[in-house]
């Protein structure tokens, strides 16, 4: 239990600072002292989609995978439960979300936040296809190509994946 509360607590520092790289200093880097005037505040509800995507994954790293979203303190544990049985990536998904929805919900900095979007799925990709799945290939072995094999990595799968009992 100690583990998991330690690992949850390194989450709660290490995904604020992540999260706000790209939804505070980024946009307010780019669209200025005024990027976040004039809401939409309909668009909030593309914004809490994302977050109610990536929020619970942060988590699963912690509680289920005992690590973070870092990749210098990656999850101990293969995590095929929550979001992850229904993308591989649900966490740079909801990310991605999030993003767009920040552009719909401030017009100053609508195009600034789909250009960060199209840069943070650039990035995504380069690191889950060059880091990422090489690493869970050599950590998890069998258990990753059986999950790999059956998740997708970007588009979600309308039912969710039942991982074999020895991985929940």
């Amino acid at each position: 239990m100690a583990r998991k509360l330690f690992a949850v607590f390194r989450t709660a520092i290490v995904a604020p600072l992540f999260i706000s790289i790209w939804t505070w200093f980024l946009p307010r880097w780019f669209g200025g002292p005024n990027a976040f005037d004039g809401q939409r505040p309909a668009a909030w509800i593309v914004v809490a989609l994302g977050a109610a995507i990536a929020l619970p994954c942060m988590w699963q790293f912690a509680w289920r995978g005992l690590g973070t979203p870092l990749p210098l303190d990656p999850p101990r544990k293969l995590v095929v439960s929550g979001p992850y049985r229904f993308v591989r990536n649900p966490m740079y998904v909801g990310m991605m979300v999030v993003i767009i929805g920040l552009g719909l919900v401030f017009p100053n900095i609508t195009r600034g936040m789909l250009i960060e979007a199209a840069a943070f799925w650039g990035a995504a990709a380069l690191v889950v296809l060059a880091f990422e799945e090489p690493v869970l290939r050599s950590m998890f072995d069998g258990d990753y190509e059986q999950y790999r094999a059956a998740v997708p990595r970007w588009i979600p799968r309308l039912a969710p994946w039942y991982a074999p009992p020895h991985l929940e």
